[in-house]
């Protein structure tokens, strides 16, 4: 059983990094700023989310190219909460997103990609393309801050454009919870695949958090830097 279990767990890896890679590619994906990326040591990555999170396998395709690491990102909790999805994600480099989950791997000196937007920006509504959702998130500045890590942001572009949401799509829509936040809209592409439109994602200077035990002040202080940080990567993500 052990045995069939790895199997299927190499075999759902490779298919997985084999969908990244084209994934990548039929989107001419590229990275700018990779230079801000550490050939070793604990760093977190921390960016907008494009709608359904899309993206996320190109990115993290590109991430691997550039530093030769395994790229661990922090899932939304909720779907830890969906049987198959809770086994398959840890699979494929997704972690609970706990602030626990997310000491620990930092401890470890892993590079993990941090989305605090999570749900809300990734089952966004029209309105909230390339918005960030950060007014409830001080988890990752606090994981930073007790971890002593540095915060590289991020911003992709083009995220928001692989799907459109059609007319009267306010009336339609999965929700997967009660939560607001886990109501899916329902986009529509090309046929069956997404735009190809061009993804950039844009890194920059990493940040430095507060010591650890800091004020909950100076951790929104450090939360709205990194936000500002991003809006301007995206500046620099779109004319890139």
């Amino acid at each position: 059983m052990e045995a069939s279990l790895a199997t299927l767990r190499r075999t759902v890896f490779h298919l997985a990094e084999r969908g990244a890679a084209l994934s990548a590619l039929y989107h001419r994906a590229r990275l700018v700023g990779a230079e801000h990326l550490p050939s070793s040591g604990p760093v977190l990555l921390v960016g907008n989310h494009g709608v359904w999170g899309y993206e996320t396998p190109a990115f993290f395709h590109l991430l691997h190219q550039a530093t030769g690491r395994r790229v661990l990102g922090l899932a939304e909790r909720g779907f830890f909460r969906i049987p198959v999805v809770r086994t398959v994600l840890p699979w494929l480099g997704g972690v609970e997103g706990t602030q626990d989950n997310a000491l620990a791997v930092l401890r470890d000196g892993a590079l993990v990609v941090c989305y605090p937007g999570g749900a809300r920006e990734v089952f966004k509504r029209p309105r909230g393309r390339y918005q960030l959702r950060w007014e409830r998130a001080l988890g990752f500045a606090r994981v930073a801050s007790d971890a002593g890590v540095p915060v590289v942001p991020f911003a992709g572009f083009g995220v928001d454009d692989t799907f459109l949401w059609p007319p009267g799509e306010a009336r339609l829509g999965v929700h997967l919870t009660n939560e607001a936040k886990y109501r899916v809209p329902l986009l529509v592409g090309l046929g069956p695949l997404p735009f190809p439109v061009r993804l950039t994602f844009a890194l920059g200077n990493a940040h430095t958090p507060p010591p650890s035990g800091a004020s909950e002040p100076r951790l929104r202080a450090f939360r709205d830097r990194v936000a500002t940080s991003v809006h301007r990567l995206l500046v620099r993500a779109r004319h890139a």
